[in-house]
């Protein structure tokens, strides 16, 4: 792909090509981890640069950073609370923070509201230090999506051919009786400022992207469809973007990962470039009692050779259980593809990221 979308995959996700190798069940050794990596799951986002893997989680309505050199060693990573906002208009349900290495400087995404969840938007704050664990990160404001100042939650940037998008979920209109979240692209000015207006790409279509019933009958007060959590990747020959994206409700087993595909060097701001897959890529398991897997990060090994999901996902159908977050190797199709297969069962000794041992 051309320099742009490299910038973006080795430097901002820092993600690279695996080779395909099954998967074996071994004895639990240093070299090997299972799922869960960590029990404390809620709107987290990963990414890895320099060597370093950096988690973050919005808590207690603050935003919290943890690094390590080993993804599979999370839970004791080191941490540090690097933004509590003090404005009550991004103050209350903080989520899904993610953190991005734009033109020599970080830069924190995430979703807040003032307390009423209907007026959730989307905020950037800046650090200039080199290390993200160290420096203060300032608020650079709210991004204004559309001149209605519509609803946004789950952004992430990305850089193509030298330009940086966006992409978040967001409301066509407010909600009134019936909620339905879609997926949106935009050019952007600044790490903070677009530059064009917002681009619908996709929205829930499909069965398997509108459920929001669960299985025992329990449900939201109104229905809600769900495309959200979108994140930016590439096919193996670079000739492809891919966009995959959460749907249905996460409070639900059908909660799985969707994909949208555009050559990469076609028009990302035209909708008619995307093309989406009728059938979910990653979702339960009922044999492997893995159930609403979604929320994707993607995550090189440490040797550069190998690609990784991280993503949550529960252990009941009926969404009683907490979300755990759970890491899982991707293989690679003929065709360039990435291929997810089922998501693995809690307890299954997995082998390490290649290279880890070599940190």
């Amino acid at each position: 792909m051309k320099s742009g979308i490299i910038l973006f995959l080795f430097l901002l996700l820092s993600v690279s090509c695996s080779n395909p190798k099954n998967r074996q069940k071994v004895e639990a050794t240093d070299a090997t981890y299972t799922n869960p990596l960590w029990n404390e799951a809620a709107d987290f986002s990963a990414t890895y640069y320099d060597g370093k893997y950096y988690f973050l989680q919005s808590r207690n309505n603050k935003i919290i950073l943890r690094k390590t050199d080993d993804m599979t060693d999370l839970k004791n990573a080191v941490e540090k609370e690097v933004w509590v906002p003090t404005d009550k208009s991004n103050s209350f349900n903080l989520w899904r923070p993610e953190l991005h290495r734009v033109n020599g400087k970080w830069y924190i995404y995430y979703a807040a509201d003032d307390g009423n969840t209907d007026d959730h938007q989307l905020y950037v704050i800046e650090n200039e230090s080199s290390n993200p664990m160290r420096g203060d990160f300032v608020m650079k404001g709210p991004i204004m999506t559309n001149p209605e100042w519509n609803w946004g939650i789950h952004v992430t940037t990305f850089m193509h051919k030298g330009e940086q998008y966006l992409l978040w979920s967001g409301w066509p209109r407010r909600r009134i009786n019936i909620e339905t979240q879609c997926i949106y692209i935009a050019k952007m000015k600044n790490p903070w400022t677009l530059e064009s207006p917002r681009i619908l790409i996709s929205r829930p279509q499909y069965e398997w992207e509108r459920q929001w019933v669960n299985p025992d009958g329990s449900r939201t007060a109104y229905p809600i469809h769900v495309n959200e959590s979108p994140q930016a990747f590439c096919s193996k020959d670079s000739t492809k973007v891919f966009v995959f994206y959460s749907a249905s409700g996460c409070w639900t087993p059908y909660y799985s990962l969707g994909l949208l595909v555009a050559d990469a060097d076609s028009d990302l701001l035209n909708p008619s470039s995307w093309t989406k897959s009728p059938e979910p890529v990653f979702s339960s398991s009922s044999e492997n009692k893995v159930y609403g897997p979604g929320s994707v990060s993607f995550l090189p090994s440490p040797d550069q050779q190998e690609i990784y999901m991280l993503y949550h996902a529960r252990n009941d159908q009926n969404g009683s259980s907490f979300r755990t977050i759970r890491l899982q190797k991707i293989q690679w199709g003929t065709d360039g593809m990435p291929l997810f297969g089922a998501p693995v069962p809690v307890g299954v000794s997995l082998p390490k990221p290649s290279g880890t041992l070599e940190n």
